[in-house]
């Protein structure tokens, strides 16, 4: 009499199956969950930099102090000055211009 040769049984195929299936699913609820906490944790740190940035931009800004004027009698000495030294030769047309503009500024 032949004795056939089994290979795995039915049910052991279906076990073996069953097993692979449930660790493929653990392992893909872990990721999603995972996924979802980086997800979630981005999301309120980016709300974070938005609070603080709208906050700074609602505080009142501070004018600057102006800067204090300059005596007239300031100004009046350095146009004297430019005066000469266009008169001595030392500066040319152009060059008295621009520092004049540039005084009075």
């Amino acid at each position: 009499m032949m004795r056939r040769r089994r290979g795995p049984g039915l049910v052991r195929m279906a076990a073996g199956t069953a097993v692979i299936a449930g660790t493929a699913g653990a392992v893909r609820h872990h990721q999603e969950q995972k996924y979802a906490n980086q997800a979630a944790e981005q999301q309120a740190e980016q709300q974070a930099i938005y609070d603080q940035g709208y906050a700074a931009a609602q505080q009142p800004v501070a004018a600057a102090p102006a800067a204090p004027a300059a005596p007239a009698t300031d100004l009046t000495a350095e146009l004297q000055k430019l005066a000469s030294l266009k008169q001595a030769g030392i500066l040319t047309d152009e060059e008295f211009a621009a520092a004049k503009a540039k005084l009075l500024a």
